[in-house]
């Protein structure tokens, strides 16, 4: 876990994605997409059907890593509107027990839009908290501090002629607005977008500068992705 400073207040950004807000004791987690696995096996696909409960038990690692007591989920929490009635007993155990330990809020995504309240907690389109608004995907425009999701974005280097592709967060800074941040998908089933595709450089407008960040070493490793022409 390192230290992430954004919008005048101090964060933490884990290892495996997530971001804890410590004035508000809360944790950040994008892109869970519960139950992708068995989403593709109705079609067909046939995948392990493992994923929701190795996510869960990243989630209730976090929690136990932060002392997070609240979970604020940032859209595709299930890869679908009927995710959360395929789950499987030992998963619905697991998701029971993790929103009955913590005050737990689900905002909603493209993919879930329609979630049931079966999986307990709440359930939002999005909030605004302490001047901050969490949502699934970033509005462009924006100039209040944001948290969002939706793109899964993942750095992309070439290194000593390594190609290198980790999650990452994209962190937007600008002297007229809020800070605004992209977290990396969560769930263990996810894919990635490139941290500098066009889709998520204009998305974050209007910036000053826009970067990806991601643990390393203990650290909270920078890669600029854009700057505003002096």
């Amino acid at each position: 876990m390192v230290p992430l400073s954004f919008a005048n207040q101090e964060f933490a950004l884990t290892t495996s994605g997530a971001l804890f807000w410590r004035a508000e004791s809360a944790l950040l987690v994008a892109d869970l997409h519960l139950e992708k696995s068995s989403f593709y096996a109705k079609h067909g696909q046939m995948l392990p059907p493992y994923d929701s409960r190795e996510t869960l038990e990243r989630v209730a690692e976090a929690i136990r890593e932060t002392g997070a007591r609240r979970v604020f989920t940032l859209g595709d929490n299930f890869h679908d509107n009927e995710g959360s009635a395929r789950l499987e007993p030992h998963a619905a155990g697991m998701l029971s027990a993790l929103t009955r330990a913590v005050d737990w809020v689900w905002i909603t995504g493209n993919h879930d839009p329609h979630m049931g309240a079966k999986a307990g907690g709440t359930i939002a389109e999005e909030l605004e908290i302490a001047g901050m608004v969490l949502r699934h995907e970033a509005k462009r425009g924006e100039t209040r501090p944001e948290f969002s999701g939706h793109y899964h974005p993942r750095l992309q280097l070439h290194v000593r002629k390594r190609f290198i592709r980790r999650p990452c967060a994209v962190v937007s800074r600008s002297k007229t607005g809020g800070d605004r941040i992209i977290l990396p998908a969560f769930g263990a089933l996810t894919g990635g977008m490139d941290a500098k595709d066009p889709a998520i450089l204009d998305a974050m407008q209007p910036a000053d500068r826009i970067d990806a960040v991601l643990p390393a070493a203990g650290k909270l490793a920078q890669f600029p992705l854009w700057r505003r022409a002096a």
